[in-house]
């Protein structure tokens, strides 16, 4: 349907479609008895920037068309409607699935369009196209076109049968540990990324990767591969430095309130859970509850 030029002013030209507003990298969300995304009508973005150069068309929601749409000020601006801006990293998990998705899509493709003003072969402005999903090089003797990218990234819970390698970061707040991450480097193979990152960050070895799921992570475009990997060696010696601390907790640890994990809707978080509950002999959720992580 992006390729049909109607579809985008048919949406445009419906009062039911709606806008996602983002503002310095946050989404605007109402905060009552349950934190929700709050939508806003067209009318409420200036009429000279309704158009294909500062709305997106992300697609049919709920039976109406929904844009994406950056406001660009200073100061956050002052909506009619009753919220805040906010980091979706912090508020996604209190929020229904099919909200914090399309959430993040919007601020994904925001910052995508952003980062692409201009062309990476010859300099010139681009042009956005295709529902805004495309930009097109506005040089006639280039016309390069540039698509939203997608940075894969591994996530790996290394285990040795009873215990579990987590490591933490000096930016988490005091006591949080999580699965071993890092970004795919080109020519790489995700195993041979796994094997990698867990060796740069911990100095362990690893066999028996396999495959887990995944997880998408618009923070600004990554999308989290999960994988399980055996340890083959279990001397820890951080060789790149990136962690601030790694090492191996049992499942008594974990049971006990340490470490701190990430929050149970993360990919970390789901990985940790599967192993936990492989041997367990109640389940991880049985000690953690609903929310093991602060949001505030």
């Amino acid at each position: 349907m992006r390729e049909d030029p109607d579809w985008y002013e048919d949406a445009l030209g419906d009062r039911r479609s709606r806008v996602v507003p983002v503002w310095n990298s946050r989404n605007f969300i109402a905060h009552g008895v349950d934190p929700k995304a709050v939508f806003i009508e067209l009318e409420a973005i200036p009429a000279e920037r309704r158009g294909i150069s500062d709305l997106i068309l992300l697609g049919e929601y709920e039976d109406a068309s929904y844009f994406a749409y950056e406001f660009d000020s200073i100061d956050p601006p002052q909506l009619d409607e009753d919220g805040r801006f906010e980091d979706l990293r912090m508020i996604a998990s209190l929020l229904p699935p099919d909200e914090a998705g399309l959430l993040g899509y919007a601020r994904a493709l925001i910052s995508w369009r952003r980062r692409n003003r201009y062309c990476g072969s010859c300099g010139t402005a681009t042009m956005p196209a295709r529902g805004g999903h495309v930009l097109v090089c506005t040089n006639p003797a280039c016309r390069q076109e540039q698509f939203p990218r997608l940075d894969p990234a591994i996530i790996v819970l290394i285990h040795d049968g009873p215990r579990a390698l987590l490591g933490r970061q000096a930016s988490w707040p005091v006591g949080r540990y999580s699965t071993i991450a890092g970004f795919v480097e080109p020519g790489e193979s995700l195993e041979d990324a796994v094997a990698r990152e867990v060796l740069e960050e911990t100095g362990v070895e690893v066999d028996h990767i396999e495959y887990h799921s995944s997880q998408p992570w618009p923070f600004p475009s990554s999308l989290m591969l999960g994988f399980t990997a055996h340890a083959v060696t279990h001397e820890i010696f951080r060789i790149d430095q990136e962690l601030e601390d790694a090492r191996w907790f049992t499942r008594d640890d974990i049971a006990a309130g340490t470490p701190l994990l990430p929050p149970n809707t993360s990919i970390s978080y789901r990985l940790i859970e599967d192993w936990f509950d492989a041997a367990g002999e109640k389940p991880l959720s049985h000690f953690q509850g609903a929310n093991p992580w602060p949001t505030s």
